[in-house]
């Protein structure tokens, strides 16, 4: 399932707390495509707390609690970590991360807690949903086999990566322009993971945000940048990556184009790529700035003059993503609309 439905998935599911109807999700896919960071974006969307437990790090105790004698009875200390109404608040997200990686004790422990939230005496919070992630068996990670009891404790779904998902992430993060258009150039580039290979840098959703901080970081240092951005993604993606950013001295007149001159649509597909990337940067940088109709029309102006249809119904997909219902109400886009009434738009 890609991220954008899964994040739907999850969403819904956080708010049937409120209506008796969770059920408690787990998330299954390779290291790096975002499982966690979605778990995040949904507490993050509804302003609610996250807390985020290690199985892999914990022992049975550390989830059931350490006894201790009452008289002639042996009572359980109930973890800090778990949600508590009190000191957490009413409504929040349980997120067991790495559960295939946890020793089969520790997910015993954890059956009473998913499927009848409760362990001993404690309760989950009627307002806090309960969500897992783990990595495949076939990822090399360190996993066990999930026992049937656990797993049918859970409703589950796989994660696939998802270009234009990544894409629509990484605009509203502020991930360079360069990423992004280099994914586009080559989409196939996003997740590469072979496991059989069992690679230390690969390329990934999570490595390419990693590579988006070397090129902040090292852009004023070529003789150190493509060795950063061989250590974030891996050797042949950190040098293509690299190269494609040296091509960037060939891009056309970004401000001319926002100005309205007449700039020729470069005949190389990289470039291509770059400048549409670019100018939805400059589209979100400008959206709340007084110029933000006449920028957004020059961008649609612009993306009607590709000489491949599909790359501007490209550009104006990712421009809507970006900048939303206000692209509709740009006269320009009326006449770009035209222009491609036989190419579909969509989300």
């Amino acid at each position: 399932m890609r991220p954008a439905q899964v994040l739907s998935v999850l969403d819904r599911e956080f708010l049937s707390t409120s209506e008796g109807h969770h059920t408690p999700v787990m998330l299954w896919g390779p290291p790096g495509v975002g499982k966690s960071d979605m778990v995040r974006q949904v507490a993050l969307k509804h302003d609610v707390p996250a807390i985020d437990i290690r199985l892999s790090q914990m022992e049975p105790t550390d989830l059931r609690g350490i006894p201790f004698r009452v008289d002639q009875m042996v009572e359980w200390a109930i973890p800090e970590l778990l949600p508590d109404v009190e000191r957490h608040g009413p409504a929040g997200i349980l997120f067991l991360d790495e559960i295939t990686s946890a020793p089969p004790t520790v997910s015993a422990a954890a059956y009473q807690l998913i499927l009848d939230r409760r362990l001993g005496h404690y309760q989950v919070p009627g307002g806090w949903a309960i969500f897992a992630a783990g990595n495949r068996q076939g990822d090399r990670g360190v996993t066990y086999s999930m026992p049937a009891p656990l797993a049918n404790r859970f409703s589950h779904f796989e994660v696939e990566t998802h270009l234009d998902d990544w894409v629509s992430w990484a605009y509203k993060n502020g991930i360079d322009e360069r990423v992004i258009a280099f994914l586009r150039f080559k989409p196939e580039m996003l997740f590469d993971f072979d496991p059989a290979h069992n690679p230390v840098a690969f390329p990934s959703p999570r490595s390419w945000e990693f590579a988006h901080r070397g090129l902040q970081k090292f852009i004023d240092s070529p003789d150190l940048l493509v060795g950063t951005l061989q250590a974030c993604v891996g050797p042949a993606a950190g040098i293509e990556l690299n190269a494609f950013v040296e091509s960037m001295d060939r891009m056309p007149d970004l401000d001319a184009i926002l100005a309205g001159e007449d700039v020729p649509v470069p005949e190389s597909i990289d470039l291509q790529y770059a400048v549409a990337a670019a100018l939805v940067g400059r589209a979100i940088r400008a959206r709340d700035s007084g110029d933000a109709q006449q920028v957004i029309g020059r961008v649609l102006d612009y993306g009607g003059l590709f000489p491949l249809r599909e790359m501007g119904v490209m550009l104006v997909s990712d421009l809507y993503r970006a900048v939303g219902d206000a692209m509709f109400t740009v006269p320009q886009f009326s006449d770009w609309a035209k222009s491609v009434g036989d190419v579909m738009l969509y989300e």
